[in-house]
């Protein structure tokens, strides 16, 4: 029997990644280690081209795998902590992530093909002790901070929950101080 066959009945012709019926078909988790049905997954063309083309990435469209990240097949475990681990700094695949459970051999193999793994131009932001901070995190800030475009001063001590973080300069967050969403220097902020 074909491999599309058994993938199909294995996922009830659905992606078993975001659960869509259209234009299915076979994709092989990179590096081939394991052969046919424990080394793929039947992924909807929109999946498939964003798992391979990291560029065509839409972060909305992985909020499904929160429900497939669970699933007891291994290549669509794998395939979704990579995807996870591509799109950790949006905040909430990090929650996930934090979440899934990996063996030893199937965390090896998801991180087999680089994912994850932080690249040297990455921006990492840091405190003012230069602890990192990753979004989704709370900080306090450290000293009176008047507000650009406003009268108000966000007072030292004011904690700030649950950051952004700006992908483009290391040295700026944001975050809500009294329902206003503000730009933070990070050498204002301490972690908490």
């Amino acid at each position: 029997m074909n491999i599309e066959r058994e993938l199909g009945k294995r996922s009830n012709h659905k992606c078993e990644l975001c659960t869509s019926t259209e234009k299915l078909e076979v994709l092989e988790v990179q590096p081939a280690k394991n052969n046919g049905l424990d080394g793929s997954l039947l992924a909807c063309s929109i999946c498939k081209d964003q798992v391979e083309n990291p560029d065509n990435t839409d972060p909305n469209h992985w909020r499904c795998l929160n429900d497939s990240m669970w699933s007891e097949h291994t290549p669509v475990k794998v395939i979704a902590w990579r995807m996870l681990s591509r799109l950790r700094n949006e905040g909430w695949p990090q929650d996930l992530l934090d979440m899934m459970y990996l063996e030893e051999d199937e965390l090896e193999w998801a991180k087999a093909t680089g994912e994850g793994a932080p690249s040297e131009n990455q921006i990492i932001h840091r405190d003012s002790n230069g602890v990192v901070i990753e979004a989704g995190d709370s900080v306090v800030l450290i000293k009176d901070l008047p507000v650009k475009g406003s009268s108000m001063i966000a007072k030292r001590g004011t904690a700030v929950r649950r950051v952004s973080l700006d992908h483009e300069n290391a040295e700026f967050i944001e975050g809500k101080v009294d329902g206003q969403q503000i730009v933070i220097l990070t050498k204002f902020v301490k972690k908490l």
